[in-house]
């Protein structure tokens, strides 16, 4: 399919990580295959993350079709662009449509992001996951290659003001080892040892990242943060739910 769009925003947000400095350290990004259908699976807790992830994929020359909700792309600003990019919109009332959208995107060669908790980690650990991105991966017979992203938090997060403009932040982007699944496998269990993988994932690189210090809001509870405990957060998520009528 024509690009005319992707590779010039890919431009741009590469000039504003050098203007910024910030400091992106990529492992893994090998694993991203240079050619044929992938479903990348990362975690979520920035509104940043995507362009992150994509970013991983890039030594690879990749472009990475995310799943978004679909009022991403009704917005009259981020809608055009979305469209543009090739991304997939989900409506929630209707899933069927984009997973079988996906699909198709897989079968015929494309990345497809995915980031199977739904919405924003608050507690900066994996929430419950969806089996979407497993099931996604079976049926179109692609690897299912898990990402952990870190340090996006500091920059946008659900429940903080944005900060654009801060420098010199550490992002860590690590991309895992592919898992190579196929139809007729145990779905259930397999997005349960997904979650346990992201988790042990997502753990290793909060641990190794270059800054850890304590009481600060993005980081998680367990390593001394003052981010809100999973059950916190949860809460808050719940609240947030009821707010807006029901809808997550």
């Amino acid at each position: 399919m024509a690009e005319f769009v992707y590779p010039p925003v890919v431009a741009t947000a590469r000039g504003l990580f050098k203007a910024l400095d910030l400091r992106i350290d990529v492992k893994g990004s090998e694993r991203v295959p240079k050619s044929g259908g992938a479903v990348l699976v990362s975690n979520h807790v920035s509104y940043l993350d995507f362009i992150f992830v994509g970013y991983g994929a890039h030594p690879s020359r990749r472009l990475v079709r995310f799943m978004a909700k679909n009022e991403v792309f009704t917005n009259r600003i981020s809608g055009p662009l979305m469209r543009a990019m090739h991304h997939i919109p989900v409506d929630r009332s209707a899933g069927a449509g984009a997973y079988g959208h996906a699909v198709k995107a897989l079968r015929q060669g494309e990345v497809v992001g995915v980031f199977a908790e739904a919405t924003i980690s608050r507690s900066f650990t994996i929430k419950d996951i969806k089996n979407g991105a497993v099931r996604m991966a079976s049926q179109a017979e692609v690897p299912l290659i898990p990402v952990t992203v870190w340090g996006t938090q500091r920059l946008w997060t659900k429940g903080r003001p944005k900060n654009l403009t801060q420098r010199h932040v550490p992002i860590t982007i690590d991309v895992g080892e592919p898992l190579y699944l196929k139809p007729g496998d145990d779905m259930a269990q397999l997005t349960a040892d997904l979650r346990v993988l992201m988790s042990e994932q997502l753990d290793r690189v909060q641990r190794s990242y270059p800054e850890i210090p304590e009481g600060v809001w993005w980081q998680p509870a367990h390593l001394g943060g003052t981010a809100p405990t999973p059950e916190e957060a949860a809460a808050l998520d719940a609240a947030e739910r009821q707010s807006r009528g029901g809808m997550s």
